[in-house]
């Protein structure tokens, strides 16, 4: 499906830059629809335009602010100042879709003058190579059009669950922050092979390889985690005992209080933007 509207982005850093890729690869929106404002980082702006040879007109903050379709991509933090200054200027017409952690879509709609169409979203960094995972949640006034152009938009750079919005703050301790686990325990795995005697660049090459061949092993065969964990654990093997070491460190019980924490977080977020909007 071809996107015939106009593309609004506010904030040029990685998220809009993927975003902006995946389309354009896929040939799904013309590069003269799409328009571009960053408030504080002029030269990535500018980096930005000169990749994707955009003109000066679409690089101006007018522009943007009438775009059919308008990505917040900025932090949570510069989120309340921004929504303030334009969010009154957004019409019916109009589609706000904000990637923003913990900030509800009630709080954005509260500065919205109009029954404008408002998406929360949460996709993750793997979007810089199509392969986000991404949850969506629509606002009162969303239209199923604003919700399918929403997830064409964030298709294009990997996979989208819609989910009710109560349960987008867990999207952002799994999922959201979830590529930091990942990495974590592949520094941990790396570490631990130089340990055991390893060069660092084989510890390294079998570590992603592993990694790489269990997501595989998942995606590809369509079992579940623990009977492909069973059917590697042999009685007595070594894999039941590197196991046993896991649990004995509670493992499990650290991953689950990692998610809780993120999503307690995203919670928090939250609230501080609201009580921010219960003072205005």
């Amino acid at each position: 499906m071809f996107i015939d509207q106009s593309l609004g982005f506010f904030g040029a850093g990685e998220i809009t830059k993927a975003i902006i890729d995946g389309l354009m690869k896929k040939r799904q929106v013309k590069r003269e629809k799409i328009f571009v404002i960053n408030r504080r980082n002029h030269k990535r702006l500018s980096q930005l335009a000169d990749q994707y040879r955009l003109q000066p007109n679409q690089i101006q903050r007018e522009n943007v602010i009438s775009a059919d379709i308008i990505i917040l991509a900025v932090k949570p933090t510069d989120l309340f100042d921004l929504l303030k200054e334009v969010g009154p200027k957004f019409q019916r017409r109009q589609c706000i879709i904000s990637v923003a952690a913990g900030i509800s879509l009630e709080c954005i709609e509260a500065f919205l003058q109009d029954q404008v169409a408002v998406i929360r979203t949460m996709p993750n960094t793997s979007s810089s190579i199509g392969r986000s995972a991404t949850a969506l949640a629509a606002g009162k006034w969303a239209k199923e059009q604003d919700i399918e152009r929403a997830k064409q938009i964030f298709s294009s750079i990997g996979m989208v669950l819609p989910v009710e919005e109560r349960l987008m703050d867990a999207v952002t301790g799994l999922s959201g922050s979830g590529p930091a686990y990942f990495y974590y325990m592949v520094e941990a795995l790396e570490t631990a092979g130089v340990k055991a005697g390893l060069s660092k660049e084989d510890a390294r090459k079998l570590t992603l390889q592993t990694i790489l061949g269990a997501a595989h092993m998942l995606s590809d065969t369509g079992k579940e985690a623990k009977e492909l964990r069973q059917a590697v654990t042999s009685p007595n093997g070594t894999t039941m005992a590197a196991l046993k070491v896991l649990k004995e460190y509670h493992f499990e019980e650290a991953i689950e209080q990692a998610v809780h924490k993120a999503t307690e977080r995203s919670v928090e977020m939250g609230r501080d933007f609201s009580s921010k909007l219960i003072k205005v």
